[in-house]
Parts: C-alpha cells; structure tokens; sequence
C-alpha cells in the first residue's frame, strides 16, 4: 500500500514538473524531455535502494568517523550533488605549502654557519731564528653581536698545543669588516712544526661583560699552502663556536689489567697543556681516579699535587681490584684538579674509560681487554665535567637489573 501511494505520489510529481515546463516557453523540448528521464531515473534507483533506520549507536559511531569518509553519502551510480563539485580550500591539503615550510625551516640554520664570516692570514718561517710569524690581515662579514648591528672584533692565536704563549690582536670598534695587519711570532724548532696547530679565535669585546666568541680556525697542517719559506696568505672560514674547543688540555695514561689477580692499574703519567686556573697564569693540578659501577662512585684515589705548572709529570700507579665477571660493569672516571687552599678545588677537565664511554675513552677500554697483562697508554683530551654527568645519567640503568656491584656510594658532585 506504501508503495502504490509513493508511485502516485511520484506520478503526480512527474505531471506537475511536465505541466510547468509546458507553461515555460524558455525551456526547449530537448531540455524537457531530458528532465523527464533524469527524474524518472531518480525515482527508480531511490526505490531500489532503500534503506532501513540506523540505530542511534550507528549515528553515533557515524559521528566519530573522519569527515572525509562521507558515510552518508555513497555513490549508487547517481549523479553526485553540485555542490561537491565546487572547489573549496577549507581542508583541501596543499603540498606545495608544506614543502615551502620545510625549506625555509632549513634555511636559518644553513644561513647561521655561513654568516661567521672570512679571515684572511699569511705565514712564513724563518729558518735561520726559527721563528713562525702569523701576520693576521683582515676579516670579512663577520656576525653582528651588539645591539646597533656591528660589533668590536679581535682575534687571539695560538700556536697549540702550546697555549702558555697566546697573542692578541687589537680590537677594532664597530665594525664587521675589520683590518687588523699585525704580525705575532711564534719561536718554535722546524721539526715541530708538523706537530703544531695554529688555532684563531675570534671574539666580540664587551666593556661591561664576558666577550663574546665568533667563531674560530683550526689550520691543522702548516704546510697546507706552501713550505712557508715564502709568505703565503691564507683565506679560511670562520667556523661558528661559542667557547674555545680546545682549553682545558690532555692527559696521559696507561691501562693495564691482569685477569688471574683481578687487578686493574692505572698509571697517571702526564698532563699538557692544562688551562689556568690561578691569577699568576698557572694552576696547582692533581689527579683524582674514580671507579664507577652503573654511574655510581664505589672508589676513588688521587695522585699527589704538583705546583705552578700546566705541564705536570706524575708517573704515578693507581689500582683497583675488580673480579674479571664485573669488568662489563664498571667504568673509571679520570677528572684533572686545581688544589686550592683556601677555598674549594676546582675541576679543570675530566675523561671516562669503560665498555659504555664514547670515543677513545671506550676504545682504549676495549684495547686493554684485549691485551691483557700489558700496559696501554694514550693521550685524552679532557672536556667540561657537565658532559660527562649527561654521559652517566644516560647510561647509569644500563646493568641495574643485574645488581653485581657491592654497595655503590652516591654519584659523585662535582
């Protein structure tokens, strides 16, 4: 019965849609007669494809459903509705500005290593004084540090790894294109040369505060240009740093590890080159060895103290007793001390050897281990103590599960 009064219903639709395209004279018979047969279409697929009542769990989970998904609106063949077919730019994905983003979001950072600027030098070696003079000349678009967009620029050199005899230019107001032409002279003997480094540092002065670095060069092989008999000028890029890389110096040990006793030595013999940490331009170092097990301090020893030195022989032997199962486990941590006797001693740098430190420090490690009974020395740079406290809270729960070391004190403060 529904259905014969839904077809009278469509019938008498149909007629009155006829009747008042009769009464339309704008209308053609082509376009009414193509109205007709769409409509007559419509009616029979809305027939075919009834639908039964959603629940109203249906509609909620409708509800949750992405809004491209259109659920509502399947296709059965008909004709889709006009206005999907507009062109919208709400929630339309536009590659193009994506990929603009992602490019501009680099540039900065590829700009920032390319603003430190230029600085151009000259070396030439007198063979009969053994003298290496550096004749610093100018530098070039260098950064803005000050707040009016210039800045003060000076330059130090270092003939490394010497850093007792430093030099330094005089310092240029305002300006990002400074002309320095000064000339500094290094006395070194010519079969060291190989070995030395020269090391610029280029600062901004600041009256009021710390100054601040530019940058710096690092020309590792003296003869790159020439064999200085001439004077060779020299273009090199200023590298963006913000503290000397290389100030806190070296030190040399040796590890030795006998398996049968269970005994691990470390004989301190040197250190070089260490940063000065008293007003009189030395510093009063010793040497404090620390046995870690999962980053916590079980042992320490030190060495003695030498005075008013940057350059301190020891030759000193530290051991410790660790059971050859527990060698996966531990770590020795190697800080280099200024001894103050007023007030408290002061870090100057540190090191870490073990299976879990990084670099040399787990190489010469691991070198040990394969040469048992055999002494393994080699030179480390020492870093800041902050990096090195990143290093254990990173690794510290790398063995807490196995619970093989004996009571472990707290973690060592600096």
């Amino acid at each position: 019965m529904a259905d014969k009064l839904k077809d009278t219903g469509t019938i008498s639709f149909l007629e009155a849609a006829v009747k008042i395209s009769h009464t339309s004279p704008d209308i053609p018979a082509e376009v009414q007669m193509s109205m007709k047969d769409h409509i007559m279409r419509r009616t029979r697929i809305q027939r075919q494809t009834t639908e039964p009542a959603s629940s109203t769990r249906h509609i909620s989970f409708k509800r949750h459903l992405p809004r491209q998904m259109h659920v509502s609106s399947m296709d059965y063949g008909m004709d889709p509705p006009a206005v999907a077919e507009q062109p919208t730019s709400i929630g339309r994905i536009k590659p193009e500005l994506y990929k603009q983003k992602s490019v501009d979001s680099e540039d900065p950072k590829k700009e920032a290593a390319k603003t430190c600027g230029k600085i151009n030098f000259t070396l030439k070696y007198d063979y009969e004084n053994e003298t290496l003079t550096v004749r610093i000349l100018r530098a070039f678009d260098l950064p803005a540090k000050d707040f009016c967009g210039s800045s003060d620029p000076y330059v130090k050199i270092y003939l490394l790894p010497d850093r007792k005899r430093k030099f330094q230019t005089r310092v240029h107001r305002k300006t990002l294109n400074p002309t320095f032409d000064e000339s500094f002279h290094f006395p070194v003997p010519h079969e060291e040369l190989a070995s030395r480094k020269l090391h610029l540092s280029v600062f901004d002065f600041d009256r009021f505060s710390r100054h601040d670095m530019i940058g710096e060069v690092i020309l590792e092989n003296l003869f790159e240009a020439s064999d200085l008999s001439r004077e060779t000028s020299i273009w090199k890029d200023i590298q963006y740093a913000t503290t000397e890389s290389v100030d806190l110096g070296e030190i040399m040990f040796s590890l030795c590890y006998l398996p049968t006793a269970g005994r691990l030595t470390l004989t301190v013999i040197k250190c070089r080159n260490l940063k000065a940490m008293d007003i009189t331009g030395y510093s009063d170092p010793y040497v404090k060895v620390s046995l870690l097990c999962d980053g916590r301090r079980l042992k320490k020893k030190k060495t003695t103290i030498k005075k008013n030195t940057l350059n301190p022989t020891y030759n000193e032997a530290i051991i410790f007793d660790i059971p050859p199962e527990n060698m996966d486990q531990v770590s020795l941590l190697i800080s280099v001390m200024d001894y103050d006797r007023v007030g408290h001693n002061e870090i100057i740098g540190v090191c870490r050897v073990g299976v879990n430190a990084e670099g040399l420090g787990r190489d010469h490690w691991n070198e040990m281990l394969a040469y048992p009974r055999k002494p393994i020395a080699h030179w480390h740079p020492l870093v800041e103590v902050k990096k090195s406290f990143k290093e254990w809270q990173g690794r510290a729960a790398s063995f807490d599960s196995q619970g093989s070391c004996p009571s472990p004190k707290p973690p060592p403060t600096p």
